[in-house]
Formats: C-alpha cells, structure tokens, sequence
C-alpha cells in the first residue's frame, strides 16, 4: 500500500490523483494502524510547518511515520513534508521532526516577492536513482515561503535559487523529499514519483 497521510494538508488527494494517472493506488491514510501496514508512504504538504506538526500529533501519527522509516520503508516528503523533516521551522517558531539536522528559514521580502509561486529551474548536485530518467537541470513547480537549510550538505540531491540558493530535493537510502511540488511539475515530477514507487525496502534507512 502506497499511504499518503492525510492530514487536512491540501494537496494529499492531489498526491493520489498523480499516483492514479501513472497507475499506481495511493491510499489516504489519518491512522497509525493503516500507516503501520504501508510499504511506501508520502507526507505531502500545504500550509505551515507549525500546523502540519500540530496535525501529526493530533493524528498520533509521529511515532508510526517515524518506526516505519527506521525500518527501511520508503518515504517522500513533498514542500512541507520536506521542511518538516528537520530540526526547527521559523514558520510558527515550532519544534519539528528533527530526522536531520537543519533549519528551515524564510525568503526576505525585501529581496523578493514572497511567497514565490511557479517555476523554477533546478540542478542535480549528484546520481541518484530516484532521477533516474531525469535531467541534470529541470524545472519545478514550487509554492513556497520557507526553504530548508541542512547542516549535513550531502543531504542534498538537487538545488535552486531564489534570491538565496537553497535545497529543492534530499535524499539517502529510503528517504526522499522535495521543496517543489512533484504531483505540479509535469512529466518531470511524474517521473520522480514513477521512480520513488520502484524504490524497494532493503533495509537501510535514512534514520539508522
């Protein structure tokens, strides 16, 4: 089962219609007893850092989301669901995930427009599988006020620039996550999610 965790996040049923469209069931999931069964899961994202943690424990979700990594489960994290991964969010000063070191800072609008909304190009910084069949250099559908910044610079699998360069999309081992939303930005993203449902559990995890 492909779990999209629906938390009242805005685009999760957009996330399974994309799912549907490359012919692939994704199962909107609000439970840690269905997210316990899930071999893939998906955590998208619209809104902010802080009600998105908020809704994860309302759901009592953390602990489940957080196990089934750990066990080697694959896992994407889509615009929020990437944020949320790391140690702390500006966007409601909130306490998050903290799977990796790292914040996640605002664009200044004195630099530019805020949020920015639409396309922008992005740059493999190495291979990876979960690229396989995509270019080096792609452009993205993102929406976004905040951007992640890790501490741990190998993280980072593609990058852009928005008045600051920042990380567009990490990965290791069964981990994957993007600033730009996959389920927007055309063939490209289709083929992103086509290549995270061929990811197999062998064990290894971002998490151990």
């Amino acid at each position: 089962m492909i779990a999209v965790i629906d938390y009242e996040a805005g685009n999760a049923p957009s996330v399974v219609a994309a799912l549907r469209y490359i012919g692939q069931e994704g199962t909107l999931v609000d439970n840690k007893a269905d997210l316990a069964r899930a071999e893939r899961i998906i955590l998208p994202g619209v809104g902010s850092a802080d009600a998105t943690m908020r809704s994860l424990r309302q759901l009592d979700l953390l602990e489940t989301m957080t196990e089934r990594v750990r066990a080697g489960v694959p896992f994407l994290g889509i615009c929020v669901g990437l944020q949320v991964l790391f140690d702390h969010s500006e966007e409601g000063d909130v306490k998050c995930l903290g799977w990796f070191p790292g914040n996640v800072k605002r664009f200044s609008s004195d630099a530019v427009r805020v949020p920015q909304i639409g396309w922008n190009s992005a740059k493999a910084s190495r291979q990876d599988a979960i690229l396989e069949g995509v270019p080096e250099d792609g452009y993205f559908y993102f929406v976004n006020s905040y951007y992640v910044v890790p501490e741990d610079p190998t993280l980072t699998l593609y990058t852009t620039n928005y008045s600051v360069e920042f990380t567009a999309m990490i990965a290791r081992a069964n981990l994957f996550a993007t600033q730009f939303h996959v389920e927007k930005s055309g063939p490209l993203g289709l083929q992103i999610l086509k290549n995270f449902v061929r990811v197999q559990n062998d064990g290894r995890s971002a998490l151990s």
